[in-house]
């Protein structure tokens, strides 16, 4: 990529692979929990990750390598067919109140970036995303983290809600509109599957 550094790129979700995020966390709303963005750089516009899906990871033993390195491999496969890959990581701390990032999440974007160097980390940020029952806000409730120059994790700041962009404006409200109908019953993530595989992280009729 001809681009120096990763505080260049703008990363633009898609609805589902937003919502799907958010609903994981709250299924397990006193655990830490994480999943991977998956997409692609867009083919129009080099300077645009686009996020096109994501997949929950886990809710229990997030710094285990071994299921992390078996999944990730899973859901590469999964996704190579449609031209996607892994392009970043999301994370929701345990406690309420926590929006630093912590190791694990470090790590495990660190293992990411390896194989696609404008991986971000989403950190889920629990008070925005309890202020949106209250309010009309339309920027996303997660924290956009990048790798800056000198290879460290930063959050970006104020200035960068423009960085992380919701595909469809109307994100929010679809996202309050299941918190309401608690959609988040209905979410499977690796974990699950690990224990049981008859269920299916792919989540293929979460939103119909």
């Amino acid at each position: 990529m001809g681009m120096g550094s990763n505080g260049e790129l703008k990363y633009e979700i898609s609805q589902d692979a937003y919502i799907k995020l958010v609903l994981h966390s709250l299924r397990h709303k006193t655990a830490a929990v994480n999943g991977v963005l998956i997409g692609r750089v867009s083919p129009k516009d080099e300077g645009i990750v686009e996020i096109s899906d994501s997949v929950p990871l886990f809710h229990s033993n997030l710094a285990l390598l071994p299921p992390l390195e078996i999944s990730l491999l899973m859901i590469e496969e999964h996704y190579v067919a449609q031209g996607l890959s892994i392009v970043g990581y999301f994370h929701a701390n345990e406690r309420f109140d926590d929006v630093e990032l912590c190791g694990v999440a470090k790590n495990i974007a660190d293992h990411i970036s390896r194989y696609f160097p404008q991986a971000p980390i989403l950190l889920l940020n629990n008070k925005k995303l309890e202020a949106l029952s209250k309010g009309k806000d339309r920027s996303p409730v997660m924290q956009l983290c990048v790798k800056d120059a000198s290879r460290n994790w930063r959050v970006v700041g104020a200035d960068g809600g423009s960085k992380l962009l919701l595909k469809e404006p109307s994100a929010n409200v679809v996202l309050s509109d299941y918190i309401s109908s608690e959609k988040w019953k209905d979410v499977t993530d690796v974990d699950d599957h690990l224990d049981d595989v008859t269920k299916d992280w792919v989540n293929p009729g979460l939103f119909n």
